[in-house]
């Protein structure tokens, strides 16, 4: 759900830039850049972006910020990691916003809600997996793979729209009536989608996923 800068007043987009900034720096004191000196882990985070930036731009609406469009948080994620998936999604934004889809103004905002909101609920659902279930290769596909992209994806939803709400965009009946129906809908789209590319690249190119270790999840199972 991408927000455009005109459902906003000047203080929502000064405060999300006052959040959004400290992310940044940190995402950029902390980030893993050295992966990124292997030319294939780089062309992974680009390869990455270039798909959320169509991903985004690709979308189907009813009305100013309610748009269906997938997310691929959860898969970012897994195969950057949380900072690098942070620095792929800022860079899809950017191009969204660069070809006119998205607002300057409302940048800050949506990487918020499209980026930095997804990304923590993401890592948070892989650590717990992690912790709490077995180690084995369909608990990691299909429960963080398939299940965890379908509830990043209505989670950003929810969190779109609770600020919508918030700011007194729509109301909140409306938003609960017409449009989070639709956005489960999505949910199975994402979860078919990005379980299905989380399982490739597992299967084929293993190295591409940084959450997942042969090692962990598939020696003596």
């Amino acid at each position: 759900m991408n927000l455009p800068a005109s459902l906003f007043g000047m203080a929502w987009h000064g405060v999300s830039l006052a959040l959004a900034a400290p992310v940044l720096y940190q995402v950029w004191r902390r980030a893993p850049w050295a992966r990124l000196k292997d030319p294939a882990q780089l062309n992974l985070l680009l390869g990455l972006a270039v798909t959320l930036a169509l991903a985004w731009s690709m979308r189907a609406g009813i009305k100013p910020g309610l748009d269906l469009h997938l997310l691929g948080a959860m898969l970012a994620v897994l195969c950057l990691g949380a900072r690098l998936a942070l620095v792929a999604m800022a860079l899809a934004l950017t191009a969204i916003t660069l070809t006119g889809v998205q607002d300057w103004q409302a940048w800050p905002l949506n990487f918020l809600v499209m980026a930095v909101a997804p990304a923590l609920v993401a890592h948070g659902i892989q650590r717990w997996v992690a912790r709490h279930l077995p180690e084995h290769f369909f608990v990691f596909v299909f429960v963080v793979g398939f299940a965890g992209s379908a509830v990043i994806l209505v989670f950003q939803g929810v969190i779109a729209c609770a600020v919508m709400a918030f700011a007194g965009v729509y109301e909140p009946g409306f938003l609960i009536d017409d449009y989070l129906p639709y956005l489960l809908m999505m949910g199975f789209s994402e979860a078919w989608l990005s379980g299905a590319l989380v399982t490739l690249m597992v299967v084929y190119r293993p190295e591409w996923v940084a959450a997942f270790d042969d090692r962990r999840y598939l020696l003596n199972k």
